[in-house]
């Protein structure tokens, strides 16, 4: 068993194969304080990748309602019984148990998901934390009655918990780009990645008999293309790009800025010792308490950034945050310009411009040069 370093938690967690980065790391960026839970996400990676035989239930994206929606049932509830009571933060280094430290019989400590646990998707949608009465008025910031929506994908983990349980050595870990797949050629269903994974996203086919889980949109991302997920989002809340560890971090790749220089966007449950490469910026609406739990103890410091972003006071945050959901080619590097924010590809080349502030223009009740009178203009 080797020992591998995690820089989410800053410490060395055991893992059954040795560390070997790959050339470059697929990574996601979700803006939690945008999402409005439209599903389009959830849609737009359904009917691309899973409208098959067995694939019924699988849903590779889904987006659930915080503190009461789980998809699978109470998958992160089962996932904190899992680690115990010991999670410890030292600071920002994690003293606990990681799901990789295992058990007197398992390599990976996990849980299996009943079938009925994948049948309600949508379970506590918009429900928020506690009871509201008729007449109840919110004056504090964050307010107690809160609630959010939490997209979920594959996290594409550098030290993925479904590689480390595969008796069949089945799954790997792409070195090009760091996406962790299925080989359907090697799986038996032996179902050990469903129930090692944390984040339940490795899903079990039972017509083909095999686990599938998502692929990460691989197919586009060679081509240069953000994956379906990203490019479909309304709320433009998404970004996928590629992160570098943080010795290594690039001002200019706009992931690394994100994670690394501004530490406003967090993985998910970084307890669980599998460095997810996908990333959050918490809800700025939500206890802290909470939050830190979900994303560590780097939570205080992204809300309060993502707020002195909103008062104007983080203006290199703020337009890169522009480039979301603005071209569908994946962003390698960003720079300002005169009131724009630039993306550019792999090879420098500008594939993207957003102005900071949105032109508009005011059209008169009467335009004497069209001879027209515009009816919805007072």
């Amino acid at each position: 068993m080797a020992k591998v370093y995690n820089w989410q938690i800053k410490s060395e967690v055991p893992y059954p194969y040795e560390h070997k980065r790959p050339q470059k790391q697929f990574a996601v960026v979700m803006d939690l304080n945008k999402c409005i839970a439209c599903q389009t996400c959830t849609v737009a990676c359904k009917t691309t990748w899973t409208p098959g035989r067995g694939q019924e239930y699988q849903l590779w994206n889904n987006v659930e309602t915080k503190p009461n929606g789980f998809y699978p049932l109470g998958w992160d509830v089962h996932l904190m019984e899992v680690l115990g009571e010991n999670q410890k933060w030292e600071g920002d280094r994690y003293a606990g148990k990681t799901v990789l430290d295992g058990t007197e019989t398992e390599q990976v400590a996990g849980w299996m998901p009943d079938d009925l646990d994948w049948i309600n998707p949508n379970i506590g949608e918009d429900e928020v934390n506690e009871p509201v009465d008729i007449g109840t008025v919110l004056e504090k910031f964050p307010h107690p009655i809160w609630m959010f929506y939490l997209p979920r994908i594959c996290n594409h983990c550098t030290y993925p918990a479904c590689v480390a349980a595969c008796p069949r050595q089945a799954i790997y870990k792409r070195q090009e780009d760091g996406i962790v797949l299925i080989d359907p050629e090697r799986c038996e269903g032996y179902q050990e990645c469903v129930k090692a994974c944390p984040y339940k996203k490795s899903m079990f086919n039972y017509v083909a008999r095999i686990s599938q889980k998502c692929i990460g949109c691989f197919p586009r991302v060679e081509q240069g293309l953000q994956p379906q997920c990203v490019i479909t989002c309304i709320g433009k809340i998404r970004l996928m790009g590629f992160i570098n560890p943080p010795e290594k971090a690039d001002r200019k790749n706009p992931i690394d800025f994100l994670v690394h220089i501004k530490k406003v966007a967090l993985p998910l449950y970084p307890q669980t010792g599998l460095e997810p490469n996908v990333y959050y910026i918490p809800p700025i609406n939500v206890p802290l308490d909470f939050l830190k739990q979900m994303f560590g103890p780097g939570a205080k410091h992204a809300v309060e950034t993502y707020i002195k972003m909103r008062e104007g006071r983080e203006p290199e945050l703020q337009a890169l945050l522009h480039l979301f959901g603005s071209t569908d080619r994946i962003v390698r590097s960003f720079a300002l310009s005169a009131g724009e924010v630039i993306g550019f590809d792999e090879k420098g080349v500008e594939i993207v411009r957003v102005p900071l502030v949105e032109p508009f223009q005011i059209r008169p009740h009467k335009d004497e040069k069209l001879g027209v009178v515009r009816q919805d203009i007072p």
